[in-house]
C-alpha cells in the first residue's frame, strides 16, 4: 500500500493555507517538507502540481515555488516532460551522506562539549525531556520537530555557524532515509541523545562526537541502509 494511501492525522487535520495570512510559499513548502521527511510521500512518488494545490487550497503557483525549493534541497527532482517526483538516492549517494553526516554530527557534538553554554544546555536538557515524553507515549506528530530542535540547540552550542548551515541541509536530505525507522525506534533515538547531552554536559568531546556519529550509525541501519558503520568519529 502506498504511503499516501491512508491519510495521517495531521493531513486530515490541515486548514486550508490559502486561508492563511502567512507568505504561502514558505507555508506551501513547509507542509511538503513535513510530509516528505514523515514518510507520507514514498520515493519516486509523483508530487502533481495541480493536486497539490486542490490539497493545500493554494494556486499552482507556490506548489511550483514550494517545488523549486526542495528541490534545492535534494528532497525533489524535477525532470523534463515527467514533472516532480519524491528524489529516489541510488545506494553510493546514500553511503556518502550518511558517512558525511555522522563526520559532521560528530565535530558538532564535540564542539558543544568544548563550548557548552549552561543556559543552552538548560534548553537542550528541556527538549530532550520533551522527546523523552513524546517518544514514551507515542506522540509520533511532535517527534520530527522535536527531534530537529535537539539538533538545533546543538548545533546552536557547538557555535560553529559554517557547521550548521551545513548540517541543516544534510540532516533535511537523509531525513527521507531515516523517517519510517526513526518512528519505529523513537525511544531509542532519544536514549542515544540522552548519550549524547550527557557527554557534552560532562564536557567529554571526544566521547560525544563518537557518541554522535554512532547515533547516525544506528539510524541508518535500522532504516536497513547500505553502510557499514566506521570505528572512528570525527
Amino acid at each position: 500500500m502506498s504511503a499516501r494511501a491512508a491519510l495521517t492525522e495531521s493531513e486530515q487535520a490541515v486548514v486550508s493555507l490559502g486561508a492563511s495570512h502567512s507568505p504561502l510559499f514558505a507555508l506551501v513548502t513547509d507542509k511538503l517538507r513535513e510530509r516528505i521527511l514523515k514518510g507520507e510521500y514514498e520515493p519516486g512518488e509523483r508530487l502533481v502540481e495541480n493536486k497539490l494545490s486542490a490539497e493545500l487550497g493554494v494556486s499552482r503557483i507556490p506548489v511550483r515555488e514550494a517545488l523549486r525549493a526542495l528541490a534545492s534541497e535534494g528532497l525533489v527532482l524535477i525532470e523534463p516532460r515527467r514533472g516532480a517526483s519524491v528524489a529516489r538516492l541510488s545506494p553510493d549517494i546514500v553511503r556518502e551522506m550518511v558517512e558525511v553526516r555522522a563526520t559532521l554530527e560528530g565535530l558538532n557534538a564535540k564542539l558543544a562539549a568544548q563550548r557548552r553554554d549552561p543556559t543552552l544546555v538548560a534548553e537542550l536538557q528541556a527538549v530532550l525531556h520533551q522527546g523523552m515524553e513524546a517518544a514514551a507515549q507515542g506522540r509520533a506528530d511532535e517527534l520530527l520537530s522535536l527531534n530537529s530542535r535537539f539538533h538545533e540547540v546543538l548545533g546552536t552550542i557547538a557555535a560553529n555557524s559554517v557547521l550548521q548551515e551545513m548540517m541543516r541541509s544534510l540532516r533535511e536530505r537523509t531525513a527521507v532515509l531515516f523517517g519510517p525507522a526513526n518512528a519505529v525506534r523513537a525511544r531509542q533515538n532519544w536514549e542515544e541523545h540522552a548519550q549524547i547531552l550527557q557527554a557534552v554536559i560532562a564536557g567529554d568531546a571526544d566521547l560525544a562526537a563518537l557518541l554522535a556519529a554512532r547515533h547516525v550509525y544506528s539510524a541508518a541501519k535500522a532504516a536497513e541502509l547500505p553502510i557499514q558503520e566506521q570505528t572512528q568519529a570525527a
